[in-house]
């Protein structure tokens, strides 16, 4: 099919103001969706989880697909129950068999629908896509086999993972109307896999936000609360999967920009370690430091979809087209937890209930309480983790970090003379308006040998958390240090616009290298339980300034979640752990 999107296009010239680019940037996009894709209204309520089942544009096969697990998509698709394609079905085996293109569809119409709930999308190529998919079709058709283990299944993408093509523009102004040469090394092996990339999603400038807010395509809300923010920097991908219109999305992550979506919009989230995920092509801000990495990750509804996702990625033996991949295939021995008294055994897992600086609000008090009843409950061993020099960790990172990072943002925005955003809180929440609030001022960058001793800091950091870990283990009873700690993935639920100031709770395990997998407790705030208890002192002034915010009608329907972490290079042990925490948290919400 041909849509009047192919015929619009516009050229960047020097006489046009950043703030004119930008709107004509986000006019194309508009051009680009099927009209009669778009709701013909969409509700004022703030909580708009469950419209897409209500806006009646999708059909009920559309609503049983888009609803499927990763697991149940891929079966389906490979068994011939689905296909990718719309509209044209065929008789096989005495069933009617849905093209890939319907499936692709399916998830598209969703994935527009989040959009005008959420701001979630950047680009949309639906012809491109649709294409693929018919690809993969006449494929099975052919030979009767899938190209891969992720054959038919859509993928979205994080706005900086590079497609062929397509532009990136990262929030950028400057960078519209530059679009990629090649794909990223990951999309070449999704591809290969069989998956179908099919939109990417919005991001902050410059990457190095908690919200997803920019000058070219705006701000990102939270489906549970459209006054809540989706968190950042993989905000779009946190409100395009909880909406369900993406499957599984990937995400990046530096300082908790998966987890921190996964956790604020109720999804599933995975931080592996640094160079166990291909991101050779993509683009990014503060490229060069290479002291704190930032890793791709899936994010999902499901659980097991983490583990689809990685294990396929792994099969394709990435480290022989991206030069910083550990050639490291995926452990099954790991998996079922040969270094943690096996699959059946008993394990130790130690909760982190605050981190000495900032007191978690309490939700998330009760989200970790609720673990610990299920992890005993299940027969497990559950003890108190002992926070460790959290604040040195977070002065140490920041310091990496903002060793060069004024001069980076400056010079990508220089060329259009767009504003580095300094704050996430503007007065009409439109872009390119007045800042009032301004928290992250930018510093002055570090000297090279000055940016050395922090990062020799860092090492030493490094050494004494793993002395730390090892003394656990004359405190579990299983003859182990701690198996994996819990930890909130945030002191709060997911905060207003412009208050998500607080990445704590994640960047330790990215100074760190600690795998980790952001998990839904399956609850959301209640008023009722969920009170404020008087407190007279404070672990900071930060403390202090989260406690006095609370209140549960600011974060009305917030979902809790928490975070399960393991030691480096654990991507298969911390899976396999995550699971047994999922396994035992739904057997003890099913008692309720």
């Amino acid at each position: 099919m041909s849509h009047p999107r192919n015929r619009y296009h516009f050229l960047v010239s020097a006489s046009m103001s950043w703030q004119s680019i930008a709107a004509a940037k986000k006019q194309k996009q508009l051009h680009s969706v099927p009209k009669d894709w778009v709701p013909a209204s969409v509700p004022n309520d703030n909580n708009i989880i469950d419209f897409p089942r209500q806006s009646g544009l999708l059909t009920p096969l559309e609503l049983e697909i888009t609803e499927a697990s990763v697991a149940n998509i891929l079966q389906n698709i490979a068994s011939s129950k689905w296909s990718s394609v719309a509209g044209k079905r065929t008789l096989r085996r005495l069933i009617f068999i849905y093209t890939l293109r319907k499936v692709t569809t399916a998830f598209y119409k969703r994935a527009i629908v989040a959009q005008q709930l959420t701001n979630c999308l950047t680009e949309i190529f639906v012809d491109r896509a649709l294409a693929r998919a018919k690809e993969l079709d006449d494929h099975l058709g052919k030979t009767g086999h899938v190209v891969g283990p992720l054959h038919g299944l859509p993928i979205s993408l994080k706005d900086q993972i590079s497609l062929k093509g397509i532009e990136s523009t990262m929030g950028y102004v400057s960078w519209i109307g530059k679009p990629a040469e090649k794909n990223a090394v990951l999309v070449d092996i999704l591809e290969d896999l069989g998956a179908v990339c099919f939109v990417k999603t919005n991001i902050p400038q410059t990457l190095m936000w908690g919200e997803t807010f920019n000058h070219v395509w705006g701000r990102t809300s939270n489906p549970h609360n459209r006054t809540l923010t989706s968190g950042g920097s993989s905000g779009g991908e946190g409100a395009l999967v909880a909406l369900k219109g993406s499957p599984l999305g990937v995400g990046s992550d530096i300082g908790g920009s998966i987890r921190i979506p996964a956790g604020l919009c109720g999804t599933y989230g995975f931080r592996p370690s640094f160079n166990r995920i291909p991101y050779s092509g993509c683009v990014n801000s503060l490229e060069g430091q290479d002291s704190i990495l930032s890793v791709l990750g899936p994010l999902c509804n499901t659980l097991d979809g983490l583990k689809t996702f990685f294990q396929a990625v792994l099969s394709k033996r990435p480290w022989q087209k991206d030069p910083l991949v550990i050639r490291k295939q995926w452990s099954e021995d790991e998996y079922n937890l040969v270094d943690h008294g096996g699959k059946d055994g008993k394990l130790c897992f130690a909760i982190m209930w605050d981190n000495g600086v900032i007191v978690p609000d309490p939700p998330v008090k009760r989200g970790l309480e609720f673990a610990k009843k299920a992890l005993l409950a299940a027969g497990h061993q559950v003890i108190d983790w002992k926070q460790y020099k959290q604040k040195e960790i977070t002065l140490t990172a920041s310091a990496i970090w903002n060793a060069g990072a004024a001069e980076d943002y400056n010079a990508a925005a220089a060329a259009t003379g767009e504003p580095v955003i300094a704050s996430m809180t503007l007065i009409t929440g439109e872009p390119g308006e007045e800042q009032p609030l301004e928290f992250r001022p930018l510093e002055k960058g570090s000297s090279a040998y000055a940016l050395w001793q922090v990062q020799k800091t860092k090492r030493d950091l490094r050494q004494e958390y793993l002395q730390h870990w090892e003394e656990t283990v004359g405190q579990t009873g299983t003859g182990r240090p701690v198996d994996a700690i819990i930890s909130p993935m945030a002191p709060y639920l997911a905060p207003p616009h412009g208050l998500n100031k607080n990445a704590q709770y994640t960047m330790w395990c990215n100074l760190l290298d600690y795998p980790s997998v952001v998990i839904p407790v399956g609850f959301k705030i209640d008023p009722a339980i969920d009170v404020k208890q008087p407190r007279t002192e404070f672990l900071s002034e930060e403390d202090k300034e989260i406690y006095e915010r609370y209140d549960p009608a600011l974060y009305a329907n917030a979902p809790l979640s928490f975070q399960v972490v393991a030691r480096t290079m654990e991507e298969e042990a911390v899976l396999a752990m995550a699971k047994v925490v999922d396994d035992a948290l739904n057997a003890a919400r099913a008692k309720l």
